[in-house]
């Protein structure tokens, strides 16, 4: 197995295909899983790998199930569409094809806040 490195690169990528390399085991060096170059394991030890955990904010779920409960009144998924009556910004849908095949469907939108019905010809 050859140890000559081709080019110089980040330690995370074999040298010599620029494959991303697998992690280091329990026992034994790093070996690439594409063209198996060795990888001497000296070469992490000045590795840092940082990662951030991002949580979702209160804000998002408190929308969530505000969505959710609306959902639930309604019949057919949401979209974010302003109902011209009230100015909601949720309304549920339901498409049918009304007229010939050849033509498009219809849209019914429903408000989630005050029931008001719109229809859309696409």
């Amino acid at each position: 197995m050859p140890k000559l490195s081709y080019f110089d690169c980040d330690p995370m990528f074999c040298p010599n295909c620029g494959a991303i390399l697998p992690t280091l085991g329990t026992r034994g060096g790093i070996v690439c899983v594409v063209c198996k170059f060795e990888v001497d394991i000296e070469v992490m030890e000045e590795v840092v790998v940082k990662y951030t955990v991002e949580f979702n904010n209160r804000s998002d779920y408190i929308e969530e199930q505000q969505l959710k409960s609306a959902q639930s009144k309604t019949e057919g998924p949401l979209v974010e569409r302003k109902c011209s009556k009230c100015g909601n910004d949720t309304m549920s849908y339901a498409s049918l094809q009304l007229r010939s095949a050849d033509e498009g469907q219809t849209i019914f939108y429903t408000c989630t806040k005050c029931q008001h019905k719109e229809t859309e010809n696409s």
